[in-house]
């Protein structure tokens, strides 16, 4: 009798071992590589629009609530030449990060199945998107209203200049706590495509996940309502966007074996 076909097919990953070693000296190019797109992306920013360019880009939000010939002050001694230097780097990571993706993308991509890479590679593409859409959030919107709020209960006896320094220490933080919330659609639906939990739970949990968001907004955001209120509620809405793409993400990425068995009644 002859074995079935799913026998006799074999294994596409079988023989693409390779030696520690070798994974070793790719890992290294791969570094090599985040590095030099690091570098282009600082040269670029350096020429346009400058370090002093990206300062004022980020100073907007808290400039527009102050008065019209105030400026952010320096208070370290050395806080004019590191604080631009630190806005560079930020701004070369977030202008390299699809490459950055990109080179983790090449590192993993031979140790997986061709229907893993069929959807590996789409979320790479949609988490930077959302990390992107996180951090204009708050550059467009949350810094704005936060700003607004917290003028309010300024008494007209103080001025407020606050430090360049802390200033920019606060929005980097905002900066990375709202590229990595933004990510609950992609952690929704890895848990769905691996099994982990079912859709039906998830909307069983949606209670639970509200009371969730607003506590890590409390966590991560200043002790200004706006701010976490801006926080909590979009991630709410991108955990019902995670269970809706969930649905159509878990059969698009199946292997054909999964989708075999599936079929059969």
């Amino acid at each position: 009798m002859a074995d079935s076909p799913d026998k006799n097919k074999e294994d596409e990953l079988a023989g693409t071992e390779q030696p520690f070693v070798a994974h070793l000296m790719e890992l290294r190019d791969r570094l090599l590589y985040c590095v030099y797109g690091l570098v282009i992306a600082g040269i670029l920013l350096s020429i346009w629009p400058g370090p002093s360019g990206l300062i004022d880009l980020i100073a907007v939000p808290i400039r527009a609530h102050m008065p019209h010939d105030a400026k952010l002050i320096a208070v370290g001694v050395f806080s004019p030449f590191f604080v631009p230097l630190k806005v560079l780097l930020m701004a070369a990571v977030l202008l390299a990060l699809p490459w950055l993706m990109y080179q983790a993308w090449m590192f993993v991509a031979p140790g997986l199945y061709s229907h893993e890479k069929k959807f590996a590679l789409p979320l790479i593409i949609f988490g930077s998107f959302l990390a992107y859409c996180g951090i204009a959030f708050v550059q467009f919107f949350v810094l704005d209203k936060m700003f607004g709020f917290i003028q309010r209960f300024t008494p007209a006896s103080v001025a407020a200049t606050p430090d360049i320094a802390s200033y920019v220490e606060s929005i980097l933080s905002l900066y990375l706590a709202f590229g990595v919330a933004f990510q609950v659609p992609i952690v929704v639906m890895l848990l769905v495509r691996f099994e982990m939990v079912t859709i039906d739970k998830l909307k069983s949990f949606r209670g639970y996940f509200i009371v969730l968001a607003f506590v890590v907004a409390a966590v991560l955001t200043p002790p200004d309502v706006v701010s976490q209120l801006a926080l909590a509620i979009p991630m709410c809405l991108l955990y019902e966007v995670g269970i809706i793409a969930a649905r159509y993400f878990s059969k698009f990425s199946k292997s054909p074996e999964e989708s075999a068995d599936s079929a059969q009644p």
